[in-house]
């Protein structure tokens, strides 16, 4: 069984609520159904029943099962108006702005989401990942300790390990705080969905000082603030990739570290390095590049690529899904 079908049947055990705001496209709308008939989700599609229904229909699909909300005729529409209003007033926000703003699917779903009527949301097959994570963001906010919001893939390689790599997509150059919170977030999405104790390497083209360089001295500053964070995270750097992953050059590069030649998280210095890192494993030795995966938020809401497809966002939905258990 690969990760993502253990995904799902960890998924299965406790079905959650998973809002859909794209509830108008037609892929979503499939992935709805086959997350109500493989017993993955109770999803929520976000749109105009009588919209969603005609788009069904001619698919041939039957809604039977599957929760319509339209915004606008939302019993608690008003509270989270002012919810909203609440949250944003301090930029300027006014109570006609909010009101809206919350009939946009994105927001409305995020409300659903930090209001507890949504274990968690997912968007993006036809929005932007700048309108999603605005939309999550404001509402939903950031989980303790994490400043921003940051991304993942989990890497499968080809015996069978699975790794986790970061921030593969979302912040170019990450200050030593950024990093220390992709970390944090990190760790947090490996033990949550890969399942065993996270251990972190902060990677840099230097180990335990046999280079100096400002690029270097942010990787330590990071660990060091991780380590003041959460001590009971087992994280180490500034580590090259070798003495973080080979038993043998760990040992000789960094005798003392408590990860080295071991870690299976490794946070990646910058975006470059990191995007281009995953690109090339997953090519060249074959690993399956599950994400981007969106992490730092308090409740999960996770992005799709606009060309997703159904099977994407089912899939997405069901790591969705065990992400709120940590919530």
């Amino acid at each position: 069984m690969n990760l993502i079908e253990q995904i799902k049947t960890q998924a299965k055990k406790n079905l959650k609520p998973i809002a859909l705001p794209e509830g108008h496209e037609e892929r979503v709308i499939q992935a709805a159904v086959k997350m109500r008939d493989e017993k993955i989700a109770q999803p929520i599609l976000i749109g105009h029943p009588t919209d969603i229904e005609k788009i069904a229909g001619k698919k041939n699909l039957s809604l039977k099962g599957i929760t319509i909300l339209h915004p606008a005729q939302y019993p608690d529409i008003k509270k989270f108006n002012q919810t909203y209003y609440e949250l944003r007033k301090h930029k300027g926000m006014t109570p006609e702005k909010a009101s809206e703003t919350m009939l946009n699917p994105l927001y409305f779903g995020a409300m659903l989401v930090r209001e507890g009527k949504a274990a968690g949301a997912v968007a993006g097959s036809i929005n932007t990942t700048g309108d999603v994570l605005r939309a999550a963001i404001q509402i939903i906010g950031m989980m303790p300790n994490v400043k921003v919001v940051s991304s993942c893939f989990l890497m499968v390689l080809p015996k069978g390990e699975i790794l986790t790599f970061a921030d593969c997509a979302v912040i170019p150059d990450p200050d030593p705080e950024q990093l220390a919170s992709i970390a944090i977030s990190a760790a947090n999405t490996h033990r949550r969905l890969v399942g065993n104790e996270p251990k972190i390497a902060m990677l840099s083209f230097s180990t335990k000082g046999s280079a100096e360089h400002p690029m270097v001295d942010k990787v330590v500053q990071a660990t060091q603030l991780i380590k003041k964070i959460d001590s009971t995270l087992l994280v180490d750097g500034e580590l090259q990739f070798d003495a973080a992953y080979v038993p043998e050059v760990g040992k000789r590069k960094a005798p003392n570290s408590p990860i080295a030649g071991q870690a299976n998280v490794f946070i990646f210095p910058d975006l470059d390095a990191a995007n281009i890192g995953y690109k090339m494993v997953q090519r060249l030795v074959g690993a399956e590049a599950i994400g981007p995966i969106i992490q730092g938020l308090a409740k999960p809401y996770n992005d799709l690529s606009r060309g997703c497809s159904v099977d994407d966002i089912v899939n997405v939905a069901a790591i969705c899904s065990i992400l709120s258990n940590s919530f």
